[in-house]
């Protein structure tokens, strides 16, 4: 493998951003954009979803989306909270679900205390498997100066949904947003924080970033320039794609 002088490389840095920076107002702007960009949750936790309603009445409470799982009919209740994980949003969320009978329950936040995640743990052990609680921390990067993209993060899930590996998903808002060199960095680092620092696969990083296998490996390897890796791997790219 050929690896470029570090001199002729300019790379840019990871940027964590903050959610209010983006989403001042919850219900006049998260709520707004996660209901027009339903797929991206949808892949994070692996169900297709179309939206019902923004800000939908269920008795005298308020439920920030109430959306559908197209596979199977069952109503789902999406409950947003750009902070912290508290106490009121876990007796919304549980209210709100009751209220409209949902068969799949996404509570979102910023960050998930451990005994918040440990509820919704219980709450799928106890319940039927009918019923799905999930957890899904959201994230917001950038780099440079490209556009900002979220990624999920799901933290709690049901045990016959979980795999070996957390399901993440990073995404741009739009497809044209940053480069695909810049949304490869995202994704390997994305990868390595959620995997130990394990490297993603040539084939991960293609199917993420839609890029050839060439492209794949290039980016790989100037990733691991920035970061200082020094890795052979010569033989293991042998093993993976022998001729």
């Amino acid at each position: 493998m050929q690896f470029i002088s570090n001199a002729t490389v300019e790379l840019g840095a990871l940027a964590r951003v903050g959610l209010r920076q983006v989403w001042g107002v919850e219900h006049r702007s998260f709520t707004p954009w996660l209901a027009a960009h339903l797929d991206l949750l949808g892949e994070a936790i692996d169900i297709p979803l179309s939206l019902k309603g923004q800000e939908t009445d269920i008795g005298t409470f308020r439920a920030d989306i109430l959306a559908k799982d197209t596979a199977t009919g069952q109503a789902v209740l999406i409950e947003n909270q750009l902070e912290r994980t508290d106490h009121t949003h876990l007796g919304q969320l549980i209210t709100y679900a009751a209220g409209v009978r949902a068969g799949v329950v996404v509570w979102i936040a910023d960050t998930f205390t451990d005994e918040h995640r440990a509820a919704l743990d219980w709450l799928n052990e106890s319940t039927p498997d009918s019923i799905k609680f999930f957890g899904v921390e959201i994230e917001l990067w950038r780099i440079g100066e490209s556009q900002i993209a979220p990624r999920f993060n799901v933290v709690s899930a049901p045990n016959v949904w979980a795999r070996t590996v957390t399901r993440t998903v990073t995404r741009t808002v739009a497809p044209s947003v940053g480069s695909k060199k810049e949304r490869a960095f995202l994704f390997i680092a994305n990868y390595q924080r959620q995997h130990e620092g394990a490297e993603p696969t040539l084939e991960t990083i293609m199917e993420a970033v839609g890029c050839s296998q060439g492209a794949a490996s290039n980016y790989r390897s100037e990733y691991r320039q920035q970061t200082g890796e020094v890795v052979a791997v010569a033989g293991m790219e042998n093993a993976q794609h022998p001729a």
